[in-house]
């Protein structure tokens, strides 16, 4: 199980990673946002509140990929620009989110942060995935890179995604938390930048 000692070098390592990261990033996520503002005719950055430790909403940044925010699950693909499409595949849209973790709000590894309804409604031993931060990326993550992808091949995309894509979610998350080290994070980085 991750130790409050370990939580806080898992921090000071998001924090320096993050602030090393910035003035590298920073040309490039201000470039995609003008691209993606004339893409979209909206602002480029697209934020949204999830839920983040211990259960607290946070404000998740983006790089918007759609045309317009009504859309449902299982047709992300078919509402995103062709622009919007490239930086999904890429997962370029997340790189804003360097700012969530520089903040504090994330980290560069742990469970995806959802929308209200789900891990705020975690209960008994579930609730252990809380004790971290939400990721940039992490075991979940790896293991549903193409979760889009799968969704809209199914008749009812949110069911499946309630019943079974989220199920085992927990358990994979459950499993990051309770068997947690620092090279489990440096690993799980490692083969997020090779899988790109």
């Amino acid at each position: 199980m991750i130790t409050r000692s370990q939580l806080r070098v898992k921090r000071y390592f998001d924090f320096f990673l993050a602030l090393f990261l910035l003035p590298i990033l920073i040309l490039p996520i201000v470039i995609f946002i003008i691209i993606t503002s004339v893409d979209t005719n909206q602002w480029g950055v697209f934020s949204q509140l999830r839920v983040g430790q211990h259960a607290k909403l946070f404000r998740i940044y983006k790089l918007r990929t759609l045309k317009n925010e009504q859309h449902r699950l299982g047709h992300l693909e078919k509402s995103a620009t062709s622009v919007g499409k490239f930086l999904r595949k890429t997962k370029l849209d997340e790189l804003p989110q360097l700012f969530n973790v520089l903040i504090g709000d994330m980290s560069f590894v742990g469970p995806r942060p959802d929308l209200q309804g789900f891990a705020d409604k975690l209960e008994g031993e579930d609730r252990i995935i809380l004790k971290v931060k939400p990721g940039i990326t992490g075991t979940a993550t790896l293991k549903y890179k193409d979760e889009e992808r799968v969704l809209e091949r199914q008749k009812d995309p949110e069911h499946y995604n309630r019943t079974v894509i989220w199920v085992d979610k927990v358990k994979i998350n459950k499993k990051y938390v309770q068997n947690y080290s620092f090279y489990l994070d440096l690993k799980l980085i490692l083969k997020s930048i090779l899988n790109k």
